[in-house]
């Protein structure tokens, strides 16, 4: 298999950090096919960070959605993905994330603040501390799961729960090894998980579990956020039509009960990975006759999903010109006024709004209702075009305005200026007076 250097910009042979090659395993066929990273785990100590992170990094750079199975030591990206390929993509996650920005050293470790979110890198080598200089999508997975939270520990708690009345002395056995182990929670965790025989039939009622819509949404609550970050759930398996449809019914469910939550709704779209396509959910959810008001209503949300993102304000106005579209004989002579109503809530950006009018696009409605809306909309168009014009035609004049400096001081003589009388006095007050009282019917 052979070792590299964690840094393989260093060539010398002596170097002390070294890891082991990845090793890439394509599994399945068609729309099931996976890479298995079959020594993950190896290649994760020899960095320092956890097994997820690289996987994560992985998934982000390829497009990829990814799984991990902890309690097979699996780590999965979606696709298939030569180990070459990843090798290489694993030496960009460690030049942001592991190595040191002072003295290239990978003797670091991240510092995550989840009350400030915040992570921090700290090194032994040198010493140095601060941020983290990469922005990257991996960044809000390490927020969530901060590198002293140990997945598979959260786990091994929820597998123990549902073996709640498991002889004690199994139970003893398990808290030992774990306790004992030199490791700490790592050992007791592997062991917990371990497979294990099935249980005798006497043991049914052990298994027993309210499955109940109340039950389950407690049970949830309980999961520490790490755990959320990192289960697996079902619903990634499912098409994204799929999960679109799951994001719809939560949205709708929120809406009727009056309990939608910004955060909370962000948080689902994250999940099922279709935080881009959302906008076009909650306009035909939230938004009707009454847009121009429901604007001001939704707008911290609808900014969650669309600020710095052009595709998500796309997305947003194909949902507008679907609910004009719903809506027709009230809202399309009002398109204008509710397209400004989203600009001026930087809802939507100017650069978005001009290339969304170059063309009419039958995507979300037909020709003929995308060509009607697009007319209504040449008002606010044309004065979005006038306005950037000016402000270009602005800046150009003030490029062009030269100041010329002259370090002469410019000298002015003092004359002594002539006493003036006091009746010559009064007679100026009495002129400035008279020049004050115009005759406003003259003018």
């Amino acid at each position: 298999m052979g070792s590299l250097n964690v840094n393989r910009h260093v060539s010398d042979a002596f170097y002390r950090y070294k890891m082991p090659r990845l090793i890439a395993k394509v599994e399945g066929k068609g729309n099931g096919i996976k890479t298995v990273i079959v020594n993950m785990i190896e290649v994760a100590k020899a960095i320092g960070r956890p097994p997820t992170y690289p996987t994560k990094y992985f998934g982000c750079e390829l497009g990829a959605q990814t799984q991990f199975d902890f309690k097979h030591d699996r780590f999965i990206v979606n696709g298939s993905h030569e180990a070459s390929k990843l090798q290489d993509l694993l030496d960009g996650f460690i030049r942001k994330f592991v190595l040191c920005p002072d003295c290239d050293n990978p003797e670091t470790d991240l510092i995550v603040s989840a009350k400030k979110q915040t992570i921090n890198v700290g090194c032994k080598a040198c010493g140095h501390h601060g941020l983290l200089e990469y922005n990257h999508k991996l960044n809000t997975f390490i927020l969530k799961n901060p590198p002293n939270l140990n997945p598979a520990a959260q786990g091994s708690s929820l597998t123990e729960g549902k073996r709640a009345k498991r002889s004690k002395k199994q139970n003893d056995s398990v808290n030992g090894d774990r306790s004992n182990s030199p490791n700490g929670d790592e050992e007791g965790d592997l062991i917990v998980q371990a497979p294990e025989k099935k249980p005798d039939h006497n043991e049914d009622d052990d298994w027993a579990l309210d499955v109940s819509e109340e039950a389950v949404k407690t049970r949830r609550q309980g999961l520490t956020d790490g755990v959320k970050g990192l289960t697996i759930t079902e619903d990634l398996e499912k098409s994204e039509k799929e999960r679109v449809d799951i994001f719809y019914a939560k949205v709708k469910a929120d809406r009727d009960a009056g309990t939608l939550n910004a955060k909370e709704t962000v948080a689902e779209a994250d999940r099922l990975e279709i935080k881009q396509k959302a906008p076009l959910i909650l306009a035909e959810l939230l938004f009707d006759e009454k847009i121009h008001v429901q604007i001001k209503k939704h707008r911290n949300l609808l900014l969650y999903f669309t600020h710095d993102d052009e595709k998500a304000q796309k997305y947003l106005l194909g949902g507008i010109e679907q609910v004009i579209n719903l809506h027709k004989e009230t809202l399309l002579p009002k398109t204008s006024p509710i397209l400004k109503l989203f600009y001026d809530a930087d809802i939507l950006e100017e650069k978005v709004l001009l290339d969304w009018a170059s063309k009419v696009r039958k995507k979300y409605v037909s020709a003929e209702v995308g060509q009607e809306i697009h007319k209504a909309a040449e008002p606010f168009i044309k004065w979005l075009k006038e306005a950037e014009e000016e402000e270009e035609s602005d800046e150009d004049s003030e490029d062009d305005v030269e100041i010329e400096y002259n370090d002469r001081p410019n000298a002015t003589t003092l004359k002594a200026q002539p006493a003036i009388s006091k009746n010559n006095a009064s007679k100026a007050d009495v002129q400035d007076d008279s020049e004050d009282d115009v005759d406003i019917d003259a003018i």
